[in-house]
C-alpha cells in the first residue's frame, strides 16, 4: 500500500482496491454459475454477476465524482479468497457438496465486500461526501442481500443435500463392509462343515 496522509487519500486508495475486487468477481462469477448444480444457486450467481457489473459502474461514477481515473490496484485479499474457493470447489466430487462449498466461498467474498463497502461508505460520510456515501450504501445493501440469499439457499436445500451425499457414501461403505464380513463368515461355515465331514 502506498503512503497515505489523510482520510481522503485512504478513501481513494480503498476505492481502487474494491474496484479491482469487483473486476475480479466479474470473471469469477460466470465460472461459479457453470459449476453450480442447484438451480436456485445457479440463478443467484447469475443475478449477482449482473449486479457486480452494476457495482463496477457505480464505482466508476464515484471515481468520476472524485475527479479520479477509474483504475484499480491489485486487491490481494479478493485474489486469495477466490483462489481458496477454487481449490475447495475442485476438491469436491459430489454435486451438492460442491454447491455447499461454493456458497461458503461466495459468502466469504460477500463478507469481505460488506466490510469494504461499509468502511468506504463511512469514510465518505465523515468527509462530507454524502452523494458518494449514498452510492456506496446502495451497493452495500445489495451485498448484504446477496449474503442473505446464499444463507437461505444453503439452509433450505443445499446443506441437507450435501449431508445426504456423505450419508449415502457411508451407508454404501457399511454395506460393503457388511457384505465382506458375511462372505468371510460364510467361508468359515463352509470350512467348518468340511472339517466335520
Amino acid at each position: 500500500m502506498s503512503t497515505v496522509d489523510s482520510l481522503e487519500e485512504l478513501l481513494q486508495d480503498e476505492l481502487k482496491d474494491i474496484y479491482d475486487a469487483e473486476k475480479q468477481l466479474t470473471k469469477a462469477l460466470p465460472k461459479m454459475v457453470k459449476h453450480a448444480t442447484a438451480s436456485e444457486l445457479k440463478q443467484a450467481f447469475q443475478n449477482h454477476a449482473r449486479q457486480t457489473e452494476q457495482h463496477v459502474k457505480r464505482l466508476e461514477d464515484v471515481f468520476e465524482q472524485l475527479g479520479m481515473p477509474a483504475r484499480g490496484k491489485k486487491c490481494v485479499g479478493m485474489q486469495h479468497l477466490l483462489e481458496e474457493g477454487q481449490e475447495m470447489i475442485e476438491a469436491a466430487d459430489e454435486d451438492a457438496t460442491r454447491d455447499a462449498v461454493m456458497i461458503a466461498s461466495a459468502q466469504k467474498v460477500e463478507h469481505y465486500e460488506i466490510a469494504s463497502y461499509g468502511t468506504v461508505r463511512t469514510w465518505a460520510n465523515v468527509l462530507g461526501k454524502t452523494d458518494i456515501a449514498g452510492i456506496l450504501e446502495e451497493t452495500l445493501a445489495e451485498e448484504k442481500a446477496a449474503d442473505q440469499k446464499l444463507t437461505g439457499i444453503a439452509e433450505s436445500s443445499v446443506n441437507a443435500a450435501a449431508a445426504g451425499e456423505g450419508a449415502e457414501e457411508e451407508e454404501e461403505e457399511a454395506t460393503r463392509r457388511g457384505s465382506r464380513r458375511a462372505a468371510t463368515a460364510r467361508g468359515r461355515h463352509v470350512a467348518a462343515d468340511r472339517k466335520r465331514r
